[in-house]
């Protein structure tokens, strides 16, 4: 299905490059992300010859692209020593043509002394960070398990903005305790240090995690969902007045600086994913294929030096599938999605029964140029919105 996939679509095709490193030096408690911590040193060189032999199965297996974007995500890519992200950065340029506008972001946590590693990852060829803040307040740092103090992570946004013309970082709302007015405070503070990008989530309890026991036992005790709702409209509101719109449901940005790798997800284009856990959504013969590789990293590690890759799902997807997955990404998207887009990719129409219905309460609107979008009212039902559009 070449043509329904490639030319149905108001965006530029982008291709992406999804680089997983799975290590942290602790877990935090609210994580549900493939991260390990390893008290024994990591092999690195072992490591990077996987990525590079992984890199060159993918290639092989779908042939020529340009690549638009490359993101290192964790974990904590931030632990890798910038050469190491330099030979990455090679092999993927020696497998496929790179853009010369190509957006290299990494993720890095903002202790004091991954931060001095910034000017190797810009040398190597990184030109956007994103750092894992959390929050600007210690107690709460220490609340949600993690190792910076404030200080830090405001310093590391220094050297960030010194090494990067691009950077970004992330905070946790509707925390334990967290009251209107300390968020808008923390907020306000986290906005005069951010350049082009925020990205703000809500705090979730995912089954699993330490925080989902403590939970359970009645020894976390969150927002109620009347206060929570306060903080995301708060969010919305303060972050528009400076500036910084949701360009999608948790992150912000200043026009023109959004994170492009992430919107090549949510505008549901092609993008590899190499690395332990790593997910991608490849076009091989015209069939959209979705992919993940073995979580585990030693077995990774062992799966792609004995056959090429760590892949253990490779599926076709359905036409169906597919239509699920754009509704469920792109209407994320401030933006919304194009409709025919949809409707070419599920061979039908979205209901207009159903979408009147969920326009008469405000939840989804229509624009003139054929794109349905979810309204600020409808956001925090998203996932309602999705599935009744989707039945």
């Amino acid at each position: 299905m070449p043509d329904i996939l490639q030319n149905n679509s108001v965006e530029k095709n982008d291709f992406g490059v999804y680089v997983h490193w799975p290590f942290c030096l602790s877990k935090c408690p609210y994580c549900d992300f493939n991260s390990h911590v390893r008290h024994q040193a990591i092999d690195e060189t072992r490591f990077v010859k996987a990525f590079e032999t992984e890199l060159a199965t993918t290639a092989a297996r779908i042939g020529a692209r340009t690549v638009s974007t490359i993101f290192f995500g964790g974990g904590t890519p931030s632990l890798m020593q910038p050469a190491t992200v330099g030979t990455i950065l090679d092999a993927i340029g020696k497998h496929w043509n790179v853009s010369p506008t190509v957006e290299v972001t990494l993720e890095a946590n903002p202790t004091s002394v991954e931060a001095t590693r910034f000017k190797g990852y810009r040398a190597a060829g990184v030109n956007r960070v994103s750092l894992g803040v959390q929050a600007l307040n210690d107690a709460q740092l220490k609340s949600l398990g993690r190792m910076h103090t404030a200080q830090e992570a405001l310093d590391a946004i220094a050297i960030a903005r010194s090494a990067f013309d691009r950077y970004s970082f992330d905070l946790i709302y509707a925390r334990p305790g967290q009251t209107e007015a300390e968020w808008r405070e923390e907020l306000a503070r986290a906005i005069s240090e951010a350049a082009e990008h925020l990205s703000l989530y809500q705090l979730t309890i995912e089954d699993g995690t330490p925080f989902a026991a403590l939970h359970a036992a009645g020894k976390l005790a969150i927002p109620d969902p009347e206060l929570a709702r306060i903080l995301y409209d708060v969010t919305q509101e303060v972050t528009a007045a400076h500036g910084l719109p949701s360009y999608e449901i948790s992150n912000h940005a200043r026009i023109g600086a959004e994170s492009r790798h992430n919107l090549i997800y949510w505008r549901y284009h092609e993008y590899a994913g190499v690395g332990p856990g790593a997910h991608g959504r490849l076009l091989i013969d015209g069939t959209r294929h979705a992919t993940s590789t073995e979580r585990r990293p030693e077995s990774w590690l062992m799966r792609v030096e004995a056959g090429g890759d760590g892949l253990v799902e490779d599926e076709s997807l359905t036409r169906e599938e597919m239509s699920d997955e754009f509704l469920l990404m792109g209407l994320r998207l401030a933006e919304g999605i194009d409709t025919a887009r949809y409707a070419a990719l599920s061979g039908r129409s979205l209901e207009g029964a159903r979408i009147a219905a969920l326009a008469g309460v405000g939840f989804v609107e229509e624009t003139a140029d054929g794109r349905l979008r979810v309204t600020r009212t409808g956001f925090p039902i998203l996932d309602a919105v999705v599935a009744d559009l989707a039945a």
